[in-house]
């Protein structure tokens, strides 16, 4: 096999020709085209949608292992084709990917996003469309420099914290802003490893290093042409993937006390007001203005209590109690939850109130009350008599809301949550950083980076071992595993060359931009198909040889070839920030080929025609 690949080489680089286009015009081996067979139709069952992911990617490992088993490559052991048909279960793609969600997990569990997500929520909730396109141009301009991966892996639980929140359906933001990223990770030589991979092959070939920002203005403009489309077009072509029916949210009342230093003393009701979220109400009667230990009755959604606490510096329970608990929390290893309950008919709360049910191990954070009648005008605040029916917002850990409901006769409802860690928030930040500096600055891989910081993230106690599988997508797992089997074999059977030296005999009575055009296709389909590296791989070679066949410069070509391996809008298998997406916005293959195949022509279309202005061909 090394013999024959020596005398390709040699063909296409060193004497491209009518040789070389007889050689790639050939029959191709069987080998390759079993390749290209699998291929079409492992994408066929994405398409069609009728198999689960997961089935049709375990299915093609199965063809491959099975067929490469009785049937090897020539000069190869039946053992080696077993290896190459589950490599991708150990390729550092694989565990880059997996250490990746590991750290955005635990961005979310400490709440180390927060922060950044009321600054985006505020544009948002001034106008969603404005708040996408600050969110694609943050995106674009951050992937130019920051690998594509980390700065998808810093968005996603934004949006997807948004979209909880009431704003744009995650579905309808995620792949816009994927794309986003990838035109920015295409616009510069250190935006992604595969530009990088690129410019280093043609370079090896002969042809002047390329700069950072060499070809920037050129992305750029194309970008400029291509947001209305991500913006503007793209959320109406995908579909709204949230709850079709949206629960009711329940209406707590809450009785907030003050401290000594909280930001609300002294204010008077009405400036009270005008801090407060607009969901948020406060009840009628109280003192003028708020003093310390002062106690104030509101009432609000769970969410809009939260903010409502964390502007006024107010708790909704005894600031002594809260510490305990999370204290108590942190010696037993466990995690503190907000969880909703409900009082059963047989419970010894009835007809007490929250001070008088002498409650252990829980705080009460509000009170949901159950109206008996239409005109019912019992108090509804939180220091009224606890009545069947009512729901209590408790906050505690799980062992401990369990034990409080069999002992006081509650039922425990759906929607609880986890509190994050807060006080490990600006730990996790660091340790993010860390990573995505490491892998940026071309210190280490990412794959290297982004595992380590993974392994502190569990050191440390952001995320918890034993809730890693939350991180992790089953789904993607087995489908990152399956396209890196199958692009490998693609391109060890000779079906990526072959296909590109039919490309390159049809190419020799094309205008310069037609070249540009049709090589940036190929790779593009390429790409889309098998994956990043054997797009660059075989392509950059190939635009080298048709730049001396067709006396066309080099470099123009080879830019294609990066754009071209760029363009992996089209498949969810095309890049690992489009499987990264795939669970969170509960995507089809379907959806990206809607969205996909406009942009790619749109890009292919505005790139080849910017080279061949600025090469002047």
């Amino acid at each position: 096999m090394g013999v024959v690949r020596r005398r390709v080489w040699d063909v296409v680089v060193k004497r491209p020709g009518p040789a070389y286009i007889l050689l790639m015009a050939a029959f191709p081996p069987w080998h390759a085209i079993a390749a290209i067979a699998l291929a079409v139709a492992m994408f066929a069952g994405f398409a069609r949608g009728r198999a689960r992911i997961e089935i049709i990617s375990l299915l093609t490992i199965g063809a491959l292992a099975l067929g490469l088993y009785f049937y090897p490559l020539p000069g190869t052991a039946p053992q080696d084709g077993l290896a190459l048909a589950f490599e991708g279960f150990g390729h550092h793609a694989l565990i880059t990917i997996c250490a990746l969600m590991v750290l955005g997990r635990g961005l979310v569990v400490t709440g180390a996003l927060d922060p950044a997500a009321r600054v985006l929520n505020t544009v948002w909730r001034f106008n969603t469309r404005v708040g996408l396109l600050v969110t694609l141009v943050i995106a674009l301009f951050a992937s130019m420099i920051i690998n594509d991966t980390p700065v998808l892996v810093l968005l996603l639980p934004i949006l997807v914290q948004l979209a909880r929140k009431g704003g744009m359906p995650a579905s309808k933001t995620l792949i816009p802003v994927n794309s986003a990223i990838l035109i920015g990770g295409m616009s510069t030589t250190i935006g992604t490893s595969t530009n990088l991979l690129v410019v280093s092959i043609a370079t090896d070939l002969g042809m002047k290093p390329i700069g950072v920002f060499h070809y920037t203005g050129i992305v750029l403009a194309a970008a400029a042409v291509a947001l209305p489309y991500i913006w503007l077009v793209m959320p109406r072509l995908l579909p709204d993937n949230s709850s079709a029916l949206t629960p009711e949210l329940r209406l707590y009342h809450a009785t907030f006390r003050f401290g000594s230093d909280a930001p609300a003393l002294g204010k008077s009701m009405a400036q009270l007001a005008a801090m407060l979220p607009g969901d948020v109400a406060i009840a009628p009667g109280g003192d003028a203005s708020v003093l310390p230990d002062a106690r104030l009755n509101l009432s609000g959604s769970q969410e809009a209590l939260e903010e409502a606490a964390r502007r006024l510096g107010a708790t909704p329970a005894p600031d002594w109690l809260l510490t305990r608990l999370r204290r108590e929390a942190a010696m037993d290893g466990q995690d503190l939850a907000q969880i909703e309950m409900t009082i059963a008919p047989d419970s010894r709360l009835i007809g007490l109130t929250l001070q008088t049910a002498g409650l252990e191990a829980v705080a009460v954070l509000g009170v949901h009350r159950v109206r008996r009648l239409m005109h019912d005008t019992a108090d509804q605040s939180a220091e009224a008599l606890l009545r069947e029916g009512d729901v209590l917002l408790v906050l505690s850990t799980i062992t401990n809301a369990q034990a409080f409901a069999r002992r006081d006769g509650l039922l425990i409802l759906e929607g609880g949550r986890e509190m994050p860690r807060s006080n490990k928030a600006t730990l996790a930040l660091i340790i993010m950083a860390v990573a995505v500096g490491l892998a940026s600055t071309g210190v280490m891989p990412i794959a290297v980076s982004a595992l380590g910081g993974a392994v502190l993230m569990f050191i440390t106690g952001c995320v918890k071992f034993d809730r890693v599988g939350r991180a992790l997508s089953a789904k993607v797992i087995v489908l990152v595993a399956a396209s890196i089997a199958l692009g490998k074999f693609v391109l060890v059977s000779g079906a990526a060359a072959w296909i590109g030296g039919l490309l390159a005999s049809g190419m020799q009575n094309l205008p310069a931009a037609g070249v540009l055009a049709a090589i940036m296709l190929f790779v593009t389909v390429l790409t889309n198909f098998a994956s990043n590296a054997t797009a660059a791989a075989v392509g950059t070679p190939i635009a080298f040889s048709l730049a001396n066949t067709l006396g066309l410069p080099a470099e123009p070509l080879v830019l294609a070839v990066l754009f071209g391996c760029n363009l992996c809008y089209a498949t969810p298998v095309a890049y690992q920030t489009n499987m990264m997406i795939m669970s969170e916005g509960e995507y089809q293959f379907k959806d990206y080929l809607r969205t996909g195949l406009p942009l790619v022509a749109l890009m292919v279309v505005t790139l080849s025609t910017l080279l061949a202005l600025r090469y002047g061909l």
